[in-house]
C-alpha cells in the first residue's frame, strides 16, 4: 500500500504514541467490525430463511442481487474515482513546495504525510460505501428501467410513449445526477490535496494554479459541465409532468420560454466544457471564465427572467392562453386516475322526493332504503369489545370491517370485527418471556353483527337493538360447511405486532392458551401445526434468531425444542410488504371468512408521479377523512403521485400466514413491469377462488383519491374549468369537530334503471365554497358484476337541495328530536352521531339517514343505537327503527309530530323498542308537554352544572325534578 504515493521515506516523520493505545483502538475497532459483520449476516440470513418458508425465496435472491450489484457499481465507480482524483493531484503536486513562512502549510502536510495512504483509502471506501448505498437504494428505479414496456399512447408534446417518463427517464435522471455528484466530490478534494501540497497558491501574484492542477481541475469541471448539458436536456421531458402553478404538466410559459430555455442552456452548457477542455493545452483561464460566467448569465437570465417576463405579461393578461394545454391536462388527468368517460358515466339525477306522495309512498321508501346501514363500524367497536371478549387479553382492532355475506340464500351487509391477542391486557404479572412468546400466541374467531338492524327473514322489524351487540354465533353462518369446519385461531392479524415461538416435543403437552371452539367462556391449550413459521431446532438458527431479536432466550428457554419454529412478520401489511416490496398498500387490511377460515384481504396500488400531463396531489391529503383522523390510521405512500391503480389483491391466512398476490388491473403497464422484474410471485387473475371473488371489493383509498380528482376533472370543458365556478368539493362531517371530510361508505344501492340492488361504495359533492348538494358519487364494487369499477355520478341541476351539512344542522336543531333526544343528554350520557347516509332512490328522490347512538355514562360504558333520524323532501323525522323514522318524515307534512320521551337505554337493552305514536294529540295537551320539556331541559343544564361544581347533592335534586317535568309531559302525551 505504500506504493500508492511515490513518497521519499525523508517525507515521514518519525511516528510516535502508544502502542498500547493502538493496540487497544484496533481491537475496539475489529469488535465493531466483527459485531456489525454479525449481526449483518444475521438478519441476511433469517431474511432468507423467512423468504424461503413462504416460498417467496426468488424474492430474496434477486433483492439482494439488484442491492447488491447496484452497491458494488456505484460504490466502486464513487471510490475509484475518488481515489484516482487524490493519487492524480498528489502526483502532481509541485517538486518544490511553498515554505511555510510563504502560507503555513508545512505543519497540516507534516500531520497528512504519515497517514496519506490510509487516509486516501479511508476517504475512497467511505465515498463508496455513501454512493454505494445510494445506489442500492434506488432499485426501484433499476427494476423498472430493465422491465418497463410501453403504456401504448404518446404524450402530446414529444410524442414519445408515456413508458419513457415512467421507467426510463428517472434511470437516466439517476445516472446524471450520479456523474455530476461524483465530478463535484473529485473536484473539491482535487482542489484540498492542490491547496495543501502548493498546487494552488492564492497568495502568489503569478502562477497561481500549477499545470498539473490545472490540467486536473479543467477536465474535472469539464465532466459537470458536461453532465449538466445532459441534465438540462432530460429537464425538458420533466416539464410534462413538471408542478405548475395552475396545473401539473406543460403550460404556455414553458412551452414558450422555459422549454426553448432548456435546450439553450443545454447547447451553451457543452460549449463550455469544451472551452474546459480546451484549457488544458492552451494553460489560460479567460475562455473557460467566459464560458462559466456566459452559463450561468444565461442560466438567470433564460431560466428565471425570461419566463418571469412571459408569464406576467402574456399569460396573466390573457388566461385564455393556457386553455389548449390546460385542455391536455384535463385528458390526461382522467386517463391517470381512471376516471375517463370509459368508467365514469355522470348524467342529471332527477328523481324528486315528495313526502305528499300516495299511500304506498312509505312503504316504497323502506324497501328502497332497507339496507342502509346503520351500525357504524368505528361507533360500535367498544360495544363489540364489551359483549364479546371472553378475555382481556383479546381485543378487536379499530375500526370494524364492513362486508357482505350470502345468508340465507340473500347478500347481507355485515360489520365484523377479529378477536386479536391483545398482549396489553395480560396481567402485567404475568409478562415475562415465556408467556407473551410462548403461550400468548394467538387470537380466535370474528364477531359479526348486521349493518342495516333487519332480521334475516326480513319479516319485520328487529324486536331489539341487540344486533349492535355482535353475534358470536353469527360466525357460524359465515360458514358454508358448519362451526365444526371453521378454523377460528388467528396467528397472523393486525395487532400480531411481535414474534411468537410456538411447537412442542414429541408426545410433550400443548402450552399455547386458546379459546374453546364452542364459544363458551372456556380455556384450551393447543399447538400451532401450519406452516407461516421458520423452524429453529438447530442451535445455530437459535443463535441467529436470538441476535436478530435480541434475546438470549433463543439459547435459554426451556420452552425450546426440536419441533420449534418462530413466527414473525405477523400483520397482514408487514408479510405483503416483504414479498411485494414494489407495491403501495392500504393499510387497512380486512378480513373475510372463506371456505373455513379467516382470510385478510389488502388492496395493492401502483402509483408514479412521472405520468405526463396528470395532475399531481399529496396521496395523504387525497386519502385523508374523518375515519383516519379517529382512527390514526394512515396511508402510504405520503408523497405526491399523479398515477394509481388497484393492480393487486393480496391475501394473508390468518391461521397459516400464508401470503397469494393475485392481479387484478392486468392491463397496468406498471404492474407488467414488476411481475417481469419478479417473475411467478403474482398469480393470474383467473386463479382467484370462486369464495373469495364475493369479498373483494372496491378499494377505498382509490376511490378517494378519485373523487378528490373528480370533484374538479368531472369539468371537461377547459374554458370553464379555468374558471373554476363549476368545481365541486368533498363535504366536512358535520357530525364531528374539525374539518375532517366525509369517509365514503359501503351499502346496497338501487341500481339505477332497474330493482337490482348493487354493493356499492358512496360518497357525496358540495359545489365550491357552498353548502348545498350538487352529485353524488357511487362505484359498483361487486368484483363478480362484469360492471365492477364503474363509477355513477348523479348530478342535482337544480343545485338547490340541502347538503349534508345542512340536514345535520336541520336535524340537530329540530325541536322534536332535540325533545326525544332530551332525556339522553341530561344524566351524564354521551349523545354520538353516526354516519350520515345520502341514499339516492330510483324513483322518489334523496334521503339522508342518521343512526344516533347514545352512551350512558359508567353504567353502560359503550354507544347503543338510540333513534334513527331521517331527512326526506326537508321533513324530518325519527324513530326506533327506520321504518319508523320514514314514517315520522311523511306524518310530518301535516301537523308537526311530538315525540314521546323514553328513558335513556341500559345497558343491556332487550325487548320491543318504544314505538312511535301513530296519532297527534291535541293542541293544548301538546303545548303543556313542549313547556314541561322546556323546564326539564332547563333543570338537566342546572344538575349539570352543580356537578361540574361538586355540589352532587344539589345535582340529584335537579335531576329528580327534572325528571318528574319529563314524567308528566309524557302523561299528557299518553
Amino acid at each position: 500500500m505504500s506504493e500508492l504515493f511515490d513518497d521519499d521515506p525523508r517525507d515521514s516523520p518519525p511516528r510516535s504514541g502508544s502502542g498500547r493505545t493502538r493496540a487497544l483502538v484496533i481491537t475496539a475497532v475489529a469488535l465493531a467490525v466483527a459485531l456489525f459483520l454479525l449481526t449483518t449476516f444475521a438478519s441476511l440470513w433469517t431474511d432468507h430463511l423467512w423468504f424461503d418458508r413462504m416460498g417467496y425465496g426468488s424474492v430474496f435472491t434477486r433483492l439482494f442481487r439488484v442491492r447488491a450489484g447496484l452497491f458494488l457499481v456505484f460504490g466502486l465507480i464513487m471510490g475509484g474515482a475518488v481515489a484516482a482524483t487524490i493519487m492524480a493531484a498528489y502526483r502532481s503536486r509541485p517538486l518544490i513546495q511553498p515554505a511555510a513562512g510563504d502560507n503555513g502549510l508545512e505543519r497540516y502536510r507534516d500531520a497528512v504525510n504519515p497517514i496519506r495512504t490510509w487516509l486516501l483509502v479511508g476517504v475512497a471506501v467511505i465515498a463508496g460505501v455513501f454512493a454505494g448505498a445510494s445506489g442500492a437504494g434506488k432499485w426501484r428505479t433499476y427494476l423498472l428501467w430493465r422491465n418497463g414496456g410501453d403504456f401504448g399512447q404518446d404524450d402530446p408534446y414529444f410524442g414519445k410513449d408515456i413508458g419513457f417518463y415512467v421507467f426510463d427517464l428517472p434511470w437516466w435522471h439517476l445516472l446524471v445526477n450520479f456523474v455530476m455528484a461524483a465530478s463535484v466530490v473529485a473536484l473539491l478534494l482535487s482542489l484540498l490535496v492542490h491547496y495543501l501540497y502548493g498546487g494552488i497558491r492564492l497568495q502568489s501574484q503569478r502562477d497561481r494554479v500549477s499545470p498539473g492542477a490545472q490540467v486536473q481541475l479543467s477536465t474535472l469541471i469539464a465532466i459537470f459541465v458536461l453532465a449538466k448539458a445532459a441534465d438540462y436536456w432530460l429537464d425538458r421531458y420533466d416539464l410534462v409532468h413538471g408542478d405548475g402553478p395552475k396545473m401539473t404538466g406543460i403550460s404556455f410559459t414553458d412551452d414558450r420560454a422555459v422549454l426553448p430555455a432548456k435546450a439553450i442552456l443545454a447547447g451553451i452548457a457543452v460549449i463550455c466544457a469544451v472551452l474546459f477542455l480546451v484549457n488544458i493545452w492552451r494553460r489560460t483561464w479567460l475562455l473557460p471564465g467566459v464560458g462559466a460566467a456566459l452559463l450561468l448569465i444565461s442560466a438567470i437570465l433564460l431560466g428565471l427572467i425570461w419566463p418571469a417576463i412571459v408569464q406576467g405579461f402574456q399569460v396573466r393578461p390573457s388566461p385564455d392562453k393556457e386553455i389548449p394545454y390546460l385542455a391536455k391536462n384535463i385528458d390526461a388527468t382522467r386517463q391517470a386516475y381512471a376516471i375517463d368517460d370509459s368508467k365514469v358515466m355522470v348524467q342529471n339525477y332527477t328523481a324528486q322526493a315528495n313526502a305528499s306522495g300516495p299511500a304506498s309512498l312509505a312503504q316504497d321508501l323502506d324497501a328502497q332504503v332497507a339496507s342502509a346501514p346503520l351500525v357504524d363500524p368505528l361507533l360500535v367497536h367498544d360495544l363489540f369489545e364489551e359483549s364479546q371478549q371472553e378475555r382481556s387479553y383479546y381485543s378487536l382492532a379499530e375500526p370494524l370491517d364492513v362486508d357482505r355475506y350470502d345468508i340465507g340464500g340473500k347478500d347481507r351487509a355485515l360489520v365484523l370485527g377479529v378477536r386479536e391477542l391483545d398482549q396489553s391486557g395480560i396481567d402485567p404479572k404475568d409478562r415475562n418471556w415465556t408467556n407473551l412468546h410462548t403461550t400468548y400466541t394467538h387470537g380466535s374467531g370474528v364477531i359479526a353483527a348486521y349493518a342495516n338492524q333487519r332480521p334475516l327473514d326480513d319479516s319485520g322489524e328487529s324486536e331489539s337493538i341487540q344486533w349492535a351487540q355482535g353475534n358470536q354465533g353469527a360466525q357460524n353462518d359465515l360458514v358454508e360447511n358448519g362451526p365444526g369446519q371453521f378454523e377460528q385461531r388467528v396467528y397472523f392479524g393486525e395487532q400480531a405486532t411481535t414474534y411468537a415461538v410456538v411447537g412442542r416435543p414429541d408426545g410433550a403437552s400443548p402450552v399455547e392458551l386458546d379459546l374453546a371452539e364452542s364459544g363458551e367462556d372456556a380455556e384450551t391449550h393447543t399447538t400451532y401445526d401450519g406452516r407461516g413459521g421458520v423452524p429453529i431446532g438447530s442451535t445455530f438458527r437459535r443463535l441467529m434468531y436470538g441476535i436478530k431479536f435480541g434475546s438470549s432466550s433463543f439459547l435459554l428457554s426451556g420452552r425450546m425444542n426440536e419441533n420449534s419454529e418462530v413466527l414473525y412478520n405477523r400483520t397482514p401489511r408487514q408479510r405483503v410488504e416483504k414479498v411485494a416490496p414494489w407495491l403501495t398498500l392500504d393499510d387497512d387490511a380486512y378480513p373475510v371468512v372463506v371456505d373455513g377460515r379467516i382470510q385478510w384481504v389488502l388492496d395493492g396500488y401502483t402509483t408514479t408521479d412521472h405520468y405526463p400531463g396528470s395532475e399531481k396531489d399529496s396521496f395523504q391529503e387525497m386519502t385523508d377523512d374523518v375515519l383516519q383522523q379517529n382512527t390514526g390510521l394512515r396511508t402510504l405512500p405520503t408523497d405526491q403521485i399523479n398515477y394509481m391503480r388497484n393492480a393487486v389483491k393480496a391475501t394473508v391466512d390468518a391461521y397459516d400466514g400464508t401470503v397469494r398476490l393475485y392481479a387484478w388491473d392486468e392491463s397496468d403497464p406498471i404492474l407488467h413491469a414488476w411481475s417481469k422484474a419478479f417473475p411467478g410471485t403474482v398469480l393470474p387473475r383467473s386463479a382467484i377462488p370462486d369464495d373469495l371473488l364475493p369479498h373483494l371489493r372496491y378499494p377505498e383509498d382509490l376511490f378517494k383519491v378519485q373523487r378528490f380528482q373528480l370533484a374538479k376533472y368531472h369539468v371537461t370543458d377547459a374554458r370553464a374549468f379555468l374558471q373554476g365556478s363549476d368545481w365541486w368539493q368533498v363535504p366536512t362531517d358535520p357530525a364531528t369537530p374539525g374539518e375532517h371530510l366525509m369517509a365514503p361508505y359501503r351499502m346496497f344501492l338501487d341500481e339505477t334503471g332497474s330493482d337490482k340492488e348493487v354493493w356499492s361504495l358512496s360518497t357525496t359533492f358540495t359545489p365550491n365554497g357552498r353548502n348545498n348538494l350538487s352529485a353524488v358519487m357511487t362505484v359498483n364494487s361487486d368484483a363478480t358484476s362484469p360492471e365492477y369499477g364503474t363509477m355513477e355520478v348523479l348530478e342535482r341541476p337544480d343545485q338547490q337541495t340541502q347538503g349534508p351539512g345542512q340536514v345535520f344542522s336541520n336535524l340537530k336543531n329540530d325541536s322534536a328530536i332535540s325533545s326525544a333526544l332530551l332525556p339522553y343528554q341530561g344524566t351524564g350520557s354521551l349523545v354520538t352521531y353516526g354516519n350520515l347516509l345520502t341514499i339516492p332512490t330510483t324513483s322518489h328522490g334523496l334521503m339522508y339517514v342518521m343512526p344516533v347512538y347514545a352512551k350512558q355514562g359508567t353504567s353502560s360504558p359503550y354507544p347503543v343505537l338510540a333513534y334513527v333520524l331521517v331527512s326526506y323532501d326537508n321533513h324530518l323525522g325519527y324513530g326506533k327503527t327506520l321504518q319508523a323514522a320514514i314514517t315520522s318524515a311523511l306524518k310530518s307534512t301535516g301537523t308537526p309530530q311530538t315525540p314521546t320521551p323514553t328513558s335513556p337505554p341500559s345497558p343491556n337493552p332487550s325487548g320491543s323498542p318504544t314505538p312511535t305514536p301513530s296519532g297527534n294529540p291535541n293542541g293544548n295537551a301538546e303545548q303543556r308537554a313542549r313547556a314541561l320539556l322546556d323546564e326539564a331541559q332547563t333543570l338537566f343544564t342546572q344538575a349539570d352544572a352543580a356537578g361540574k361544581a361538586g355540589d352532587f347533592a344539589k345535582r340529584e335534586e335537579l335531576l329528580e325534578q327534572a325528571q318528574d317535568k319529563v314524567a308528566q309531559a309524557v302523561a299528557l302525551l299518553e
